[in-house]
């Protein structure tokens, strides 16, 4: 990172505000967040000038906001991919400790704070994202009972605190996607809290609150009863994302390893999903076979009834028929005695006709629900087979998943095998390489040996030739 102080000794007013402007905007200006695969690359630029240059480059507060945009937009992409991943090899519910999480709140906050105009008050300009996340009760009613359990917090003091507050129980409660997309489509109410080159105000907006549906799949518990969130300091910790250069070739297969271990906590998770649902239209199965069963039984008692009812009827007719011929054949005022007999008897019969059609309206309709009743149960056996066939399918891929698995797992100890076999072949050619060199350089002795010994039985003859002459 380059200095932030003008190497000049004598600096001048305007190189002052060019430097403290650097020094508050250093996380967002003066670097370019870009995406390196799955790592974070942070490339320096010359965004403000630090030399007391009269015309400095990228001055223009378009530019300037459009890249912090950018940078948000990809340390929001770095954060939830790396909270996302990071949960589902934890596997367990995440709390206010977790760091990746922490840090997915501070993004969040710097994103919601972008461009957000400042309200004067006594103290100066008060700039706070509260102020937005209230109108979400507004445009989504299942919103208030989070800005209500805000508001009764009894340990929040600021705005800052609250607006804390809110983005974690729409966390817990899986629908902080939902709430970030209903703010952001009303453009015309964010345009009282935001400049309309802000993040929230821009197309980065909507693909982050696009990125927030992938944390439904992470169960976070928080207790904010006890926790200060009107003094934190959010702080973004870029080391969590920058890239080790001694990252090797092997953490890719490692990276296949874990793709495929998602991949199979993922199906899983699926199959445990289907059992529950198999298991719930099991229950609904029997409990429609129970109540198939009782509408049998009561319809064997109507029809026992309407045969005894109708049993009834017959044997009435046969006494109102039987007193009309005694009527007849009479005398008058036996017929006056009995009339009183027959009227009552007809009032009966009618009274027994009555009910008889009550009786037979109300089989229609008992035979009607048991009709429905086993259309009703078609149609679930019909969805149990889907449910089996699909579970069925996702139990193979289940299979495959696994042996893939068990594959990858012996080319990779085949691999570190092959690694250790190389290493040693590499130790015994370095040792007979260091045998070879000892060996050459003996013979360079004994080399030099006998051209000591040559010249000297040389000299020698030349000597003895001396003498003889």
């Amino acid at each position: 990172m380059s200095a932030l102080t003008p190497q000049s000794d004598m600096p001048t007013p305007t190189t002052d505000k060019i430097t403290q402007a650097a020094m508050e905007t250093i996380y967002l200006c003066k670097f370019r967040v870009s995406m390196d695969g799955e790592w974070l690359c942070l490339r320096e630029l010359d965004d403000i000038s630090l030399t007391p240059d009269p015309e400095p480059t990228h001055e223009d507060p378009n530019y300037l906001m459009a890249n912090e945009r950018m940078n948000l937009m990809n340390m929001a992409k770095l954060s939830i991919k790396g909270l996302i991943e990071s949960a589902l090899n934890l596997g367990r519910t995440l709390d206010s400790d977790y760091a990746p999480l922490q840090q997915f709140f501070v993004v969040m906050e710097h994103c919601l704070k972008h461009g957000l105009k400042g309200k004067k008050t006594f103290l100066g300009q008060n700039k706070s994202f509260w102020g937005p996340l209230e109108l979400v009760e507004k445009l989504v009613p299942e919103a208030s009972e989070i800005t209500a359990s805000v508001k009764d917090l009894p340990g929040l003091r600021t705005p800052v605190g609250r607006g804390r507050a809110w983005l974690r129980l729409a966390l817990m409660q899986k629908k902080l996607s939902e709430y970030m997309k209903a703010l952001i489509n009303r453009k015309d109410l964010l345009s009282e809290f935001y400049e309309p080159n802000a993040l929230m105000m821009e197309e980065e907006g909507a693909i982050i609150a696009g990125l927030l549906v992938g944390l439904n799949v992470i169960d976070a518990n928080f207790c904010m009863k006890g926790e200060d969130l009107d003094s934190q300091v959010g702080v973004i910790d870029f080391s969590m994302y920058l890239k080790d250069g001694s990252i090797t070739k092997g953490s890719e297969g490692d990276g296949q390893i874990t793709a495929i271990l998602d991949q199979k906590n993922y199906v899983e998770e699926l199959n445990r999903q289907l059992s529950a649902t198999v298991n719930n239209l099991q229950a609904k199965v029997d409990a429609l076979e129970k109540s198939n069963t009782k509408l049998t039984e009561e319809l064997a008692v109507a029809n026992n009834r309407i045969i005894t009812m109708q049993e009834e009827m017959e044997r009435v007719k046969d006494e109102s028929s039987y007193m009309l011929e005694s009527n007849r054949k009479g005398t008058k005022p036996d017929r006056t005695s009995n009339g009183s007999a027959v009227s009552e008897a007809k009032k009966h019969l009618k009274e027994e006709t009555q009910l008889r059609l009550d009786v037979e309206k109300e089989l229609e309709v008992q035979i009607g629900m048991r009709q429905e009743m086993e259309l009703a149960m078609k149609m679930l056996e019909k969805d149990v087979c889907e449910k089996q066939d699909s579970l069925a399918a996702l139990r193979q891929q289940l299979d495959d998943l696994r042996a893939l698995k068990l594959e990858l797992a012996f080319k990779l100890q085949s691999s570190d095998l092959a690694g250790k076999q190389k290493s040693e072949l590499n130790s015994r050619l370095e040792e007979k390489t260091n045998q070879m060199a000892a060996t050459i350089k003996q013979l360079e002795q004994s080399e030099k040996d006998l051209v000591k010994q040559a010249k000297n039985l040389n000299s020698a003859a030349n000597k003895l030739i001396q003498k003889h002459h």
